[in-house]
């Protein structure tokens, strides 16, 4: 019997390696939420780039809009755990993940590799504020109009989160469609603050027209170097747009390995790189499957806490 067993366990490391050699067998698709050209859409054609040559396979973006993500999610649910599909999971994920739209839980899923942390920011019109600090004062007793993308999101959570922690006034909140519409608004003086990543009002950052003025972050931006973080001002607000990449939780360790080290040398490359710099990000954005890991399960923990605060989650 002893033998038996011996031969079993030989038989099944043999075949988990041949499985990693043989991977991948067929193309592979990547699941994204977001539409053509949306901010989870290039970072997942970008990472793409170079992983179909480190990983001697075909890669193709399959989008299931709808739901928050909850389309994308239930989707990949349905998918085998052999490491032909992979979801690109982002924070606004773990939102619908807490308010209970999806099927699917956080231990459906397993860490392969993080693209990108893009750190929320608070973006005013230029001139309207001489410091980081007059911008806090001015919400001490007066509420100020944020603009956001959709509600129950990263967006509104980071606004209200930020007013809460900070002792300011509660908020106005006006959602938008997209990042790109909102800045529009923010310099048409629609609303007194938008907020944004670094990317989405690039173009009016560069015009003088929107000011970044707090940035969500334990630590400032490489790419805004003058800018005071929240922490800075004594408010615990830590928020930032994630994307990352998740196969099914029992996706084999070696394939789910060699996923991985694929993703992650695709995303050491220049090509990945340059995008990075592209959207005032840097190599940090990039972390093995530990860190993407322990960011899911503490994103997740604070996304929860922050809804049932809010009221989103009874």
């Amino acid at each position: 019997m002893k033998k038996l067993f011996a031969i079993a366990a030989a038989a099944a490391i043999v075949g988990g390696d041949l499985a990693a050699e043989e991977f991948p067998s067929k193309t592979i698709e990547v699941i994204t939420h977001a539409g053509n050209g949306g901010g989870t859409d290039v970072t997942t054609r970008m990472m793409m780039i170079r992983a179909r040559r480190e990983l001697g396979g075909d890669m193709v973006v399959v989008n299931k809009r709808g739901g928050g993500g909850a389309s994308a999610m239930d989707y990949y649910l349905e998918q085998e755990a052999d490491g032909h599909s992979i979801l690109t999971f982002t924070i606004g994920h773990s939102a619908t993940v807490a308010l209970g739209k999806t099927d699917m839980k956080l231990e459906d899923v397993r860490p392969i590799a993080r693209g990108t942390d893009d750190p929320q920011i608070l973006m005013t019109r230029c001139g309207v504020y001489d410091s980081a600090e007059a911008f806090v004062t001015a919400q001490k007793d007066e509420p100020l109009t944020y603009g956001t993308t959709h509600l129950g999101g990263i967006d509104d959570v980071s606004a209200f989160m930020f007013a809460r922690r900070g002792e300011l006034a509660t908020p106005k909140i006006v959602p938008f469609e997209g990042g790109g519409e909102l800045a529009t608004q923010l310099v048409a003086g629609a609303v007194d603050v938008a907020v944004l990543n670094l990317a989405e009002a690039g173009s009016q950052i560069d015009a003088g027209d929107i000011c970044p003025i707090v940035v969500l972050a334990p630590e400032r931006m490489s790419g805004l170097p003058d800018v005071s973080t929240a922490q800075e001002l004594g408010i615990d607000a830590n928020f930032s747009t994630v994307r990352g990449f998740v196969v099914h939780a029992d996706t084999p360790d070696d394939v789910a390995k060699k996923l991985e080290e694929g993703l992650l040398k695709a995303m050491d490359h220049t090509v990945y790189q340059g995008f990075l710099t592209s959207v005032g990000l840097d190599e940090s954005s990039v972390a093995d499957a530990e860190t993407w890991g322990s960011q899911l399960t503490s994103m997740q923990t604070d996304m929860d806490a922050a809804l049932r605060e809010l009221g989103f989650i009874e």
